[in-house]
């Protein structure tokens, strides 16, 4: 099964040529886990109605975790 995480994350400046989240990740501000998309999709609709989120100044997203098993 997949887990999804759902982290709210500061906005940063572009700094160079461009953002590489695998070198220099956002600051978390919060982590939740979900064990289904649909959880994780009403955890970040949650998330996006927060006044910093509607702004600009952070942002929501949702990552697939672990692997899927195959379907008999």
């Amino acid at each position: 099964m997949t887990r999804f995480l759902v982290v709210l994350t500061d906005v940063r400046l572009v700094e160079g040529i461009g953002r590489n989240e695998r070198t220099a990740p956002e600051r978390r501000r919060q982590v939740v886990g979900a064990s289904s998309r649909e959880a994780a999709d009403r955890i970040a609709g949650a998330f996006m109605a927060l006044g910093m989120v509607r702004a600009g100044r952070q942002r929501v997203k949702v990552i697939a975790v672990g692997r899927r098993r195959a379907r008999n």
